[in-house]
């Protein structure tokens, strides 16, 4: 009697890859709606921190940056400025901080179950989205609180979002992969989520960065994002500087697929670090 030995792994073709995330759909949205229910539930503040985190950070910035630093507020009021940077900014930090330790976090599953592991840190999205729905409510109240009507080019703000997602989930792939084969590599998210805070445009605009340091500035891709939030809200043409806000956006699009590309490069060895 012949005996045959089957193995299942990941499909080799990227197009049979994409086919089975598509089939583990239903396992992505479970995981999802997992992590809103963890995030949320039995909780002392619960959805409340998901507004005084992002409220008080904005109080702070708007102090030191627009009382005392007197930085440019672009004819807008600065906790105006420092909020609508604030949105994309919470929506990244929220989507790393979480998708970056998830594979760790959920090592039986990946060591005991075939599916599509990038299912797994991609989840880390959906809760992200759930505070920035939630920091959209405080900002219309910020909004009328200071009698300030956005452009009407807020419509589009789902393209910025976009954006954020696809420059957040290049982030998640290369960190969440890296945590997995270097251990130690954990104690760098929270860094580099800290540091990434002040070296974007978050507490001030990015007409005060000099243009001699523009390129470099520009290499961070989370300018183009926050830049972009801002063009889109306040409607002040200065907030983007075309050329250098397409080399912000390419290399959001470069960072995801090269996330995307070494995630699958060693996904197949997961369980074996895990």
């Amino acid at each position: 009697m012949n005996k045959y030995e089957l193995t299942i792994e990941a499909g080799k073709l990227h197009q049979r890859y994409l086919k089975d995330i598509w089939q583990y759909r239903e396992l992505f949205f479970f995981l999802a709606w997992r992590d809103i229910l963890i995030r949320y539930k039995q909780t002392i503040i619960g959805v409340a921190w998901s507004i005084i985190r992002p409220l008080l950070t904005m109080i702070v910035f708007t102090i030191v940056f627009g009382k005392i630093a007197k930085l440019p507020d672009e004819g807008v009021p600065y906790a105006i400025l420092v909020y609508s940077a604030m949105l994309p900014w919470q929506f990244f930090a929220n989507t790393v901080s979480e998708g970056g330790n998830s594979l760790i976090n959920n090592s039986a599953l990946v060591s005991k179950v075939y599916f599509p592991r990038i299912v797994i840190p991609s989840t880390s999205m959906i809760v992200s989205l759930i505070d920035f729905l939630i920091s959209i409510g405080i900002f219309v109240a910020l909004m009328l609180w200071y009698q300030f009507i956005p452009s009407w080019k807020v419509i589009f703000m789902p393209a910025f979002l976009a954006l954020a997602c696809v420059t957040a989930l290049g982030v998640v792939y290369w960190v969440s992969a890296l945590n997995v084969k270097y251990r130690d590599f954990r104690y760098v998210v929270p860094f580099m989520v800290q540091f990434g805070l002040y070296i974007s445009p978050v507490g001030f605009s990015s007409s005060v960065v000099p243009e001699k340091w523009r390129l470099l500035y520009s290499l961070n891709p989370l300018v183009g994002v926050i830049d972009g939030f801002r063009w889109m809200i306040i409607g002040n043409e200065n907030s983007i500087h075309m050329p250098f806000f397409l080399l912000s956006v390419g290399l959001s699009i470069i960072l995801f697929f090269s996330g995307f590309w070494f995630f699958r490069k060693i996904e197949r060895d997961f369980a074996d670090f895990i």
